[in-house]
């Protein structure tokens, strides 16, 4: 019985939500944060990969922005230079940069530590100068514009409010395979190479194998939000991808919980309302409190503020039960 009635309430906050995320996009409701939100989306798709990776898997990543970029840059060259049809540029893209991390990811996973993070790093730092010095065919510097919106048949997504519910259904999508995926068993493969490589190995666990699957399948869920990102925008310049985006991605990771897949959701939101709303008269000084945000965090909260949060509500919960 009280399982049941456990269960009632959680769908009933479950239908609340999804509710009220049918209705935000309305003008007369949240209407005029639909570009915010659509971002939110944008990132907690990167997020929540960089939570498989860094949360459940223990590896680090410094240039998870990399392959944010990846996937908009294919998108946007396919789409506008070569008029490929933007949904085709867009799975691609996928293809190219998992194929690229799942080769790229036998390298650089046989370093660990320090070591693993500089290399990520210098990876995405390397990336970053491609889009820079390609012009030819990045446009450079200055960007590429005129890339196509998305469409289905006759219907475009030509608007914000339409493009919402494109990146939410995609984000949601993505979150709830990250969910399926820690629950299975490889999801307990994931975290007994976190918890200790050699004991995981020694119960006969592929630790190489699945770190870099996990590995490309972070840098699909980052090409998939990067294609989105460059469908909405319609343009797409470097500056986005640089190493500055990647710390907001960890910070957004942390912030959400490593090891929390629904925790992304509100690190990639607490992060893109300091940076839209808070944070805009900080100018370049922006780096140093992402960086005071992770410090701080990992030291007083390391299991992230979202699953903070959680804990404290489960322990009001129990103090109101045991009063009752």
């Amino acid at each position: 019985m009280f399982g049941f009635v456990k269960n009632k309430w959680i769908y009933f906050l479950v239908g609340a939500l999804l509710a009220v995320m049918v209705l935000i996009p309305f003008d007369w409701f949240m209407g005029k944060y639909n570009t915010l939100l659509i971002f939110i989306g944008l990132n907690t798709m990167v997020t929540v990969g960089l939570c498989l990776l860094m949360g459940y898997t223990g590896q680090v990543s410094l240039g998870q922005a990399a392959y944010y970029g990846i996937g908009a840059y294919i998108s946007a060259i396919l789409s506008k230079t070569y008029g490929v049809n933007p949904w085709l540029a867009m799975l691609i893209a996928a293809i190219v940069t998992g194929a690229f991390a799942y080769g790229i990811g036998y390298l650089i996973f046989r370093l660990k530590g320090n070591y693993l993070a500089m290399a990520t790093l210098g990876l995405g730092l390397i990336i970053w100068i491609l889009f820079r010095q390609l012009s030819e065919i990045t446009g450079g510097p200055d960007g590429m514009g005129g890339i196509p919106y998305l469409s289905i048949g006759g219907f475009g997504f030509y608007t914000t409010f339409k493009r919402y519910y494109l990146v939410w259904f995609f984000c949601l999508a993505l979150l709830l395979i990250s969910q399926n995926i820690v629950r299975s068993r490889t999801g307990r493969a994931l975290r007994a190479i976190h918890g200790s490589e050699d004991a995981a190995e020694s119960i006969g666990i592929n630790v190489a194998q699945f770190k870099v699957k996990i590995f490309a399948l972070s840098a699909v869920f980052a090409s998939i939000a990067g294609s989105l990102f460059v469908h909405h925008l319609r343009f797409v310049s470097p500056q986005p991808f640089g190493f500055l985006a990647s710390v907001k991605l960890v910070v957004m990771a942390v912030i959400g919980g490593l090891a929390s897949i629904w925790g992304a959701i509100f690190g990639a939101a607490t992060t893109n309302i300091l940076s839209d709303e808070l944070l805009l008269g900080f100018g370049e000084l922006d780096t140093i409190v992402y960086g005071l945000i992770l410090m701080l965090v990992m030291i007083f909260m390391p299991q992230g503020l979202f699953v903070k949060l959680k804990e404290i509500i489960v322990q009001w919960r129990s103090k109101t039960t045991q009063k009752v």
